[in-house]
């Protein structure tokens, strides 16, 4: 078994190597991994199947979650096609690197450029889902960038032989079979965070407490991926049938994924009107509400009662605001205004991704505006934050940080910018020339700029 030094220099130095091979290879690559999945198809999934089997097992005896165990499964619906759509639709998105985003004359045959490139070695840590192992290769791949990739433990056994698919596609085009490699221990991961040398980019998705950590214990930059405490706000204008729509599908769609909503934020106007009938279809579906004191008494005084309400209705407590529950429970209060409901979302949330409901232009605006969180979203589910929805092929997390890529992380977010100058002078060009008396900054646009080499 390698170590990981050795694991992050051949990552390294596959990554070097790729700088020099045409950008189409990268796609070649790609065409080879989706058919090497195929081709193990059965084999992968019966490794899901004794994943999910010890899974259960945890389950049962109270040492996993339930969310956790869902988000394990990699044959349920059409997550297997997906994921193998996915690879095909991130190789049919236009090349991130060697874009120009900023072309200048300095002076007659000196121009300078900024040009789109790779960060370079991604070591990504993240839980449970496997299919994350090749959405992410995907994007590294597709954006020039090696990748060492770190799965729970729950899912070693799928992890592996997807790697092993992956490693074989590589393996038929002209990208070095390291260019992304599986690790399966906390002891390897404890190594390579202390290899800054060989680790550009460290990428964690999952827990507060995983972020943190890695955050601690590292000098490489990291792109957190925390929890995603999301919460939707019915403003007083609010249309009766959206809010129904919208707080229904960001609940219950899918409440293990970090972009689902746990808290649920009332204007004071609507608690005998719009309130109740939004609270009739969540409990007709089943989730649990913890309410506050205006919220439950709006509903205990429904006549009739209201269906489910003994059994699924109870109150809060301050901690159930910043709490991500992944399952059907909804964290339900009461404000007075649009400014408070701003105001409480901003203390209390993650800052992935918030919603109003609202028929105002105005309260719409104000929203989206002071909401300090990754995603703004009006009249639309908290659901639609993803890369894949977005356009993005997939995503290799979601950033609610404050660096170069916030809120889902597609290619775009995997790629830095460099300057490329060039003289064309007969002479070169020197900073001497330009000293006092001599010669004067253009700095003029180059229109319509290509990179000339």
């Amino acid at each position: 078994m390698s170590s990981a030094e050795e694991i992050a220099k051949a990552a390294k130095t596959a990554f070097e190597e790729s700088q020099l091979i045409p950008s189409t290879e990268r796609v070649t690559a790609l065409q080879r991994i989706h058919v090497a999945l195929q081709s193990n198809r059965a084999e992968i999934l019966a490794a899901n199947r004794e994943d999910l089997k010890a899974a259960q097992v945890e389950v049962d005896a109270g040492r996993m979650s339930e969310s956790l165990l869902k988000r394990l499964d990699l044959d349920k619906g059409d997550k297997w096609d997906s994921m193998l759509q996915g690879v095909l639709d991130v190789a049919s998105l236009p090349d991130p690197t060697g874009i120009v985003s900023y072309a200048k004359e300095l002076d007659d045959g000196l121009e300078l450029y900024r040009v789109s490139c790779p960060i370079g070695v991604l070591l990504v840590i993240f839980e449970a889902r496997p299919e994350v192992v090749v959405n992410i290769a995907a994007l590294a791949i597709k954006s020039g960038n090696a990748a060492i990739l770190k799965g729970g433990k729950e899912s070693n056994r799928t992890t592996q032989l997807l790697s092993q698919a992956i490693a074989a596609g590589l393996s038929h085009s002209s990208l070095s079979d390291t260019y992304v490699q599986t690790i399966q221990t906390r002891a390897e991961v404890s190594s390579l965070l202390a290899l800054d040398q060989y680790i550009d980019l460290v990428i964690p998705r999952g827990s507060n407490s995983l972020v943190s950590s890695i955050q601690n214990n590292t000098k490489i930059p990291v792109m957190g991926h925390a929890d995603g405490l999301c919460s939707v706000y019915l403003d007083e204008s609010a249309d009766v049938e959206k809010a129904v729509r919208v707080v229904l599908d960001s609940k219950t769609d899918y409440p293990s994924a970090c972009n689902a909503t746990e808290t649920l934020i009332v204007h004071e106007s609507l608690l005998q009107t719009t309130w109740p009938v939004v609270a009739r279809a969540l409990l007709e579906a089943n989730v649990r509400l913890l309410c506050d004191a205006a919220t439950l008494a709006a509903l205990q005084a429904q006549s009739p009662s209201l269906p489910n309400l003994a059994s699924l209705v109870s109150p809060s407590t301050p901690e159930s605001y910043t709490t991500e529950h992944l399952t059907l429970t909804l964290s339900v209060l009461a404000l007075p205004s649009l400014q408070a409901a701003i105001r409480f979302i901003n203390a209390h949330s993650s800052h992935h991704t918030d919603s109003i409901v609202t028929e105002s232009e105005l309260s719409a605006a104000a929203f989206c505006r002071g909401v300090d969180s990754a995603g703004t979203f009006v009249n639309a589910s908290t659901r639609f934050a993803d890369g894949f929805r977005y356009g993005f092929g997939t995503e290799v997390g979601i950033s609610t940080g404050r660096i170069h890529a916030r809120g889902p992380v597609g290619l775009e977010g995997l790629v830095i910018y460099k300057y490329m100058l060039r003289s064309t002078g007969a002479k070169g060009h020197v900073v001497g020339d330009f000293a006092a008396g001599g010669k004067q900054y253009k700095h003029t646009d180059i229109q319509n700029a290509a990179l000339p080499f």
